[in-house]
């Protein structure tokens, strides 16, 4: 590093002379005038925002620490020659737009102009990065040394995760000054563009399609038994999640699988970036080595002959185009994995042609397809009930028409029958002395209601299991779409989306107090993608007046998850009983979420009881 300081600050003295002579290309005097001596600390400041943001730089010398050569093209540079203020980040990504022709250990002069680029856009709530856009590069001098990596562990990432957000500024922290000895996001934003490093760390995100992973720095932090970082309220983002992409291409080297729990070991390094899909990452240059740490996929008891086994599950739209492999391994998974339960609520079945928006709207062969191959992997007949949708009202992909799908195993339950329902019509509650019923069975719940507009409406079915009759709503709430991620500008984020799953909450609590409301000792159970975390203000809108309870409480906090997101394992799937519904076991089947391969992004979830 010592040797390189000379050598650079040579070659700092050369571009200066070359800039007040005004020969370096896309230079004038007159700008030359205005930006001497400008560094990159200088453009980063000491805040989210560059003061420099809109300006005109030349001559912004350092050594190039990276090249990427795919999607958001060009490099990051770094001055070796640092300020005093840790709040001040010495590395910048340059944006070249085509494939950058430098190489690292470069030693480079930028004129171009300073921006600040927001990943996804402004109204995305997420950070912008700051980059010298429209570049004129004068490669000086070939084969410097690359700053000596800033080493991010488990001891530099404050425990805290953000500032509270400047109320005169809408609750923006762009605006504070970065305090990087307190704050994570504040210590992350510090090294934007920096050649940073880790070492061996526990991977808490598996390898996506996109050729990225997470992992974390910090390996207590709200770990559980099998590896994961669990996300369990809204104050605890878990500080030590870092994304790992790689600059390497895939051609030359393949991006390593890992599963949740595997381990990176040996030195990671790169400059760190900013993007849309997980926010600060670090973009390897040297890439550490997966070792597999062996998890396997769970399985979860078989019911007792005389309990019932209600299963949830979102199968991540299903629909006759797939790969019969895709269709055998759902269904070894609801054989094996989870046990042939007695009923199986699906999410996201498809129409009979997925997503070919021609206005089909039935889903028989997409279920016959499915059930056959549960068959075919040893498992029971399965009859089901459904209700079709209208032709692009429920939401999801363009032309799938998403629904909820009741199977049930004709052997163990019986399912009843009242006719009548369709897309628009919902059902009701009747009976008296203490025998609730439902009007239409199957039946939509409330379907009219403004909250489930562009979503899909529960899905209401009464069935019998040795004498007992047991009600069940098969939902799926809507998506998080447009709520801004936790590394917003915005802290707290703004989660826009709340205010619709809270609305329909209100509407299927309701629903269940008007069953309830006829027999207090009724089995009712809401099942379903809610969309939502165990704490969340819908989960405590399904649960007001008592008339639900989120089983997935009654596991150990470490073991309250779904779903992996950005590192974070968390609730998304729930099933919620009545009080009548007392004695009961609950498993998260953890089968897909934490794995590279996966049959659905969803782990499904099963509650056994006896009615």
């Amino acid at each position: 590093m010592s040797s390189s300081i000379p050598r650079f600050a040579a070659v700092s003295a050369v571009v200066a002379s070359a800039l007040a002579a005004g020969l370096l290309a896309g230079s004038s005097s007159a700008v030359a005038e205005d930006t001497a001596g400008v560094r990159v600390h200088d453009i980063q400041g000491t805040t989210r925002v560059s003061p420099l943001a809109g300006k005109q730089v030349t001559g912004v010398t350092g050594i190039v620490t990276g090249v990427r050569t795919y999607g958001s093209r060009g490099f990051w540079i770094q001055d070796p020659e640092a300020d005093a203020n840790p709040a001040t980040s010495e590395g910048v990504f340059v944006f070249t737009s085509s494939v950058p022709t430098v190489a690292v250990g470069d030693a480079v002069s930028v004129n171009g102009t300073v921006t600040e680029y927001v990943p996804g856009g402004l109204t995305s709530g997420n950070q912008s990065l700051t980059q010298i856009s429209k570049p004129v590069v004068t490669v000086v001098s070939k084969d410097n040394p690359v700053p000596a990596p800033v080493k991010i562990s488990a001891w530099s990432v404050p425990d805290a995760y953000a500032p509270e957000g400047d109320p005169a500024a809408g609750g923006s922290i762009n605006g504070l000054t970065l305090d990087p000895e307190t704050y994570a996001l504040d210590y992350y934003e510090s090294l934007e563009g920096m050649n940073v490093r880790i070492g061996s760390s526990r991977v808490v995100g598996a390898t996506d399609p996109y050729a990225e992973l997470w992992v974390t720095v910090k390996p207590w932090e709200n770990r559980n038994r099998r590896g994961g970082t669990v996300y369990g309220s809204y104050e605890s983002q878990n500080t030590g999640r870092l994304q790992v992409q790689s600059l390497i291409p895939l051609a030359q080297q393949p991006f390593p699988k890992a599963n949740v729990g595997d381990r990176l070991t040996g030195p990671t390094e790169g400059p760190l970036d900013f993007n849309q899909f997980g926010g600060y990452t670090l973009t390897a240059r040297t890439l550490g080595t997966v070792v597999d740490r062996g998890l396997k996929r769970e399985t979860t008891a078989a019911q007792h002959k005389n309990e019932l086994a209600v299963a949830t599950y979102n199968v991540e739209n299903l629909d006759p185009t797939d790969p019969q492999e895709k269709f055998d391994a759902l269904a070894k998974a609801v054989v094996e994995n989870l046990a042939s339960p007695d009923i199986v609520a699906l999410e996201e079945i498809q129409d009979n042609n997925g997503a070919k928006n021609d206005g089909t709207v039935a889903a028989d062969v997409t279920v016959k397809k499915f059930t056959d191959a549960i068959v075919a992997a040893g498992g029971p007949a399965y009859s089901w009930r459904s209700i079709d949708p209208e032709n692009g009202k429920d939401g999801g992909e363009p032309g799938g028409n998403i629904r909820q799908v009741f199977l049930f195993n004709p052997a163990r339950v019986s399912f009843t029958d009242r006719p009548g329902g369709d897309a628009t019509t919902g059902t009701a509650v009747t009976g008296s002395k203490g025998r609730a019923a439902l009007t239409l069975s199957p039946g939509r719940v409330d379907p009219s209601n403004a909250a489930w507009e562009a979503s899909r409406k529960p899905l209401a079915g009464e069935f019998v299991f040795r004498g007992r009759t047991v009600f069940v709503i098969a939902n799926h709430f809507g998506s998080k779409g447009g709520d801004e991620s936790i590394i917003s500008h915005h802290q707290p984020p703004t989660r826009s989306s709340e205010a619709k799953r809270l609305l329909q909450a209100q509407a299927v609590n309701a629903f269940v107090k008007d069953i309830t409301a006829v027999d207090k000792r009724a089995d009712v159970l809401v099942v379903g993608d809610i969309n939502d975390f165990e704490f969340s203000g819908t989960t405590r809108a399904l649960t007001d007046g008592g008339a639900l309870y989120p089983a997935v409480k009654s596991l150990p906090r470490s073991e309250r998850y779904s779903y992996v997101y950005q590192g974070n394992t968390q609730v998304l799937d729930q099933i919620l009983t009545s009080p009548g519904v007392r004695d009961f076991t609950y498993d998260s089947v953890h089968i897909n979420a934490e794995f590279a391969d996966q049959d659905s992004d969803h782990d499904p979830q099963v509650l056994r009881f006896r009615p």
